[in-house]
C-alpha cells in the first residue's frame, strides 16, 4: 500500500521558488521554449509534476502540498493588477471588455456542447458534459469541485468530483502550453508590434532593458509593498462586506477592486508623488507572485488522476483544445481588432479558456516580455475572468444540469 506525505506550507513555497528557478534555467538553455513563449514557471512546474507522478507510479508515494502561501501570492498578484489600472485605461478598455464578455459567453456555451457530445459518445449522462466543459475548463478546479455534487445528484454519476478534477488538471497543463505558440503564430506571422512600444510593462521586466531605465531600489520596492498591503487589507474589508450582502466572490476580486480605487485616488490626490503604478518594481513583484503561484500550482498537480480516465478524457480534451485554438485565432483575434493587443489577448484567452486566469496572465507576460507591452490587455482579461465568468458559467451550468 502506498504512502501519502503532506508537504508543509513553508517547504511548499521553498520548492516552488526552486521549481521557478529551474524553469528559468531550462528556458535559458532550450531555445525552442523561448521561441514558443513557454513561461518559465510552466517549464519548471510541469517538470516537477512529472517527478511527483513518477514517485506515485513507481514507488507508491503520493505527495500533497499545503498551499496557503500560494493562495496569498494570487491575492498579491491581483492587487498589483489593480494598482496598475489607470482610469484612462479602464475607459479605453470599454469596447474590448464588452467584446471579450460576448466571446467568453460563446466559449462557455461551446465548451459545454463539446463536453455533452463527448459525454454521450462515451456513455456518460449528457449533464456530465459540464465536467468535460466549462465547469472544469473556464471554471477551473474550484468550479468543478463545487458543481460535481449537483451533477452526481442529477445523474447518479459516481466519481463526479474526480472526473471534474482530472479534466481541470489536464486543462491547466494544456492552457500553459498553447498560449505562447498562438502568440508567436499571430505576432510573427502578421508582423505585429505594440502601438506604443515605450509603454511600461505591467507584469515582468524585459531582460534586455537597460538598467538606467529600470530604477529598482529599496525605496521603490518598499513603496510598492506598502500599497499592495493597503490594497489587500482594504480588499479583506470589502470582501467581508460583500459576503455580508449575500454575495460570494474569491478574495482576489475585492483586492483587485481596491487596488484600482487606491491607485486612482492616489493619482488624483497626489499627482506629483513618487509613482507606484506601472513601475519596474511593481512589475517585478507582480511577476514574482504570479510565477511562484503558477510553479506551485503545476508542481502540485496529481497527474495520475488523468491517466485513470484514459481515452475518454484524451479524446474530449483534444476536441476542446482544437476548438479553443481555432476560436482564438479565427474568431477572437479578428473580432478584437487583429492588432498586437488582440494577439496578446489571444494568447491569454487560450490559457484562460482551458485553464485559469493566472495561466492566461503568465502566457501574456511571456509574450509581452519578448515582443513589447500591452497594458490594456492586462486590465481587460482579468476583469472579464474575475467578474463575469463565474456568474455566466453558473447560469449556463445550472441550465444544463437542471434540464
Amino acid at each position: 500500500m502506498g504512502q501519502t506525505y503532506l508537504i508543509p506550507d513553508f517547504l511548499t513555497a521553498t520548492l516552488g521558488f526552486a521549481v521557478y528557478l529551474l524553469g528559468a534555467e531550462i528556458n535559458t538553455r532550450v531555445a525552442a521554449l523561448r521561441r514558443f513563449n513557454i513561461p518559465e514557471p510552466v517549464t519548471g512546474g510541469l517538470l516537477a509534476s512529472l517527478v511527483v507522478l513518477a514517485l506515485y507510479l513507481f514507488f507508491g508515494v503520493e505527495l500533497s502540498f499545503e498551499l496557503t502561501s500560494r493562495d496569498f501570492l494570487l491575492v498579491l498578484f491581483f492587487a498589483g493588477i489593480g494598482l496598475n489600472a489607470r482610469l484612462s485605461d479602464l475607459i479605453a478598455g470599454g469596447k474590448p471588455l464588452l467584446l471579450l464578455l460576448v466571446l467568453t459567453l460563446a466559449t462557455i456555451v461551446m465548451q459545454n456542447v463539446i463536453g455533452a457530445a463527448g459525454a454521450v459518445l462515451f456513455g456518460y449522462p449528457a449533464q456530465a458534459g459540464v465536467l468535460f466543459g466549462s465547469a472544469a475548463l473556464i471554471g477551473g478546479h474550484g468550479t468543478a469541485i463545487a458543481w460535481a455534487p449537483e451533477v452526481a445528484e442529477a445523474t447518479g454519476l459516481e466519481g463526479a468530483t474526480e472526473l471534474g478534477v482530472a479534466v481541470a488538471t489536464l486543462g491547466l497543463v494544456l492552457a500553459a502550453l498553447v498560449g505562447g505558440p498562438i502568440a508567436r503564430l499571430l505576432v510573427e506571422g502578421r508582423d505585429l508590434s505594440p502601438s506604443r512600444p515605450d509603454e511600461e510593462h505591467t507584469v515582468g521586466v524585459p531582460g534586455d532593458v537597460k538598467a538606467a531605465t529600470t530604477r529598482i531600489d529599496h525605496l521603490t520596492v518598499m513603496r510598492v509593498l506598502l500599497y499592495l498591503n493597503l490594497a489587500i487589507i482594504s480588499g479583506y474589508v470589502l470582501s467581508e462586506a460583500i459576503t455580508a450582502a449575500g454575495l460570494k466572490l474569491p478574495l482576489f476580486v475585492p483586492c483587485l477592486i481596491m487596488g484600482i480605487v487606491i491607485s486612482n485616488l492616489r493619482a488624483a490626490i497626489a499627482p506629483s508623488a513618487p509613482p507606484v503604478a506601472r513601475t519596474p518594481s511593481l512589475a517585478l513583484i507582480s511577476e514574482f507572485a504570479l510565477g511562484a503561484f503558477l510553479a506551485m500550482s503545476l508542481m502540485s498537480l496529481q497527474l495520475w488522476t488523468i491517466a485513470e480516465l484514459g481515452i475518454v478524457i484524451a479524446a474530449i480534451m483534444a476536441a476542446q483544445t482544437l476548438f479553443a485554438v481555432a476560436f482564438v485565432i479565427w474568431v477572437l483575434f479578428p473580432v478584437m481588432g487583429g492588432n498586437y493587443r488582440a494577439a496578446v489577448l489571444a494568447a491569454g484567452f487560450g490559457g484562460f479558456a482551458l485553464g485559469a486566469t493566472p495561466t492566461a496572465i503568465a502566457n501574456m507576460t511571456a509574450v509581452t516580455k519578448r515582443y513589447g507591452p500591452s497594458p490594456i490587455a492586462f486590465i481587460v482579461l482579468p476583469l472579464v475572468s474575475a467578474f463575469f465568468v463565474d456568474i455566466a458559467n453558473a447560469i449556463v451550468i445550472q441550465t444544463i444540469v437542471t434540464f
